[in-house]
């Protein structure tokens, strides 16, 4: 903002991240990563894993849990780190990640430039999510901040283009275009305008 430049932005959710993780891939991951020790500690805890459907007062018989991380749990949510640590990065870009969500912001004073930029760094995690069985989500948004009025150019993943917005979530926050946090706020007072509400 202050040197005047374009930011153009694409925020990706990962769909059904916790509960897609491909067993595989990740053991390969955490062998890789930890001693001999820690990985069969960490593989044994995830390993022959069941569960169970109950409707009313019947039950499924048990089945065994074939992908994924337990959620809610402390482990979750550092596995699932731990399985997406590897994802590619680039000179010209920035990428912002926690757990599911990921934001790629490409800076030029050119807004083509930080599109073609942008769009190059999107190719590469397109080949990184068909080969670690990651999927994202179709609700994926771009949006271009910046002081000036014209806007960077769409991009696409996956062969498909990205929809561009004034305004994005990323981790519970409304970003707006010019980062003034207008959209933000009136969010904010809203919500505790209706736990006031409740609390009355």
């Amino acid at each position: 903002m202050e040197s005047k430049r374009y930011c153009s932005a694409a925020i990706i959710d990962i769909s059904q991240a916790f509960e897609k993780v491909w067993h595989t891939g990740l053991f390969y991951k955490l062998k890789r990563a930890f001693s001999h020790p820690a990985y069969t500690i960490l593989k044994s805890y995830l390993t022959d894993r069941t569960f169970q459907m109950r409707y009313q007062e019947e039950y499924t018989t048990l089945y065994t849990i074939q992908s994924g991380v337990p959620q809610g749990s402390i482990l979750g949510p550092i596995i699932y780190s731990i399985y997406t640590a590897d994802l590619l990065e680039t000179e010209q870009t920035m990428t912002a990640t926690y757990a599911d969500d990921t934001e790629i912001l490409a800076s030029h004073q050119n807004p083509i430039t930080a599109s073609t930029n942008l769009q190059h760094h999107l190719n590469q995690p397109e080949k990184w999510l068909k080969r670690w069985r990651i999927k994202a989500n179709e609700n994926e948004s771009t949006l271009t901040f910046s002081l000036k009025r014209e806007t960077c150019p769409a991009v696409t993943l996956n062969g498909q283009h990205i929809p561009q917005g004034e305004t994005a979530k990323y981790l519970g926050i409304h970003l707006d275009r010019r980062l003034i946090w207008q959209n933000h706020i009136f969010t904010k007072r809203k919500q505790l305008g209706f736990k006031l509400h409740r609390m009355y």
